[in-house]
């Protein structure tokens, strides 16, 4: 969750594996994940829910 603060106030794109990792682990992360996503889209990652 630090590392995802981290971002959010820097831009600083944490990388995909970890984001993915977060993901699969805590459902309530998806939620920071989407916003973080959705005010930083230059990092080019799009969700997908299935």
């Amino acid at each position: 969750m630090q590392k995802l603060k981290v971002a959010t106030n820097s831009g600083q794109n944490p990388g995909f594996d970890f984001l993915k990792e977060c993901w699969d682990d805590d459902p309530a992360l998806q939620i920071v994940i989407k916003k973080l996503l959705a005010k930083f889209p230059q990092w080019g990652i799009v969700i997908r829910e299935l």
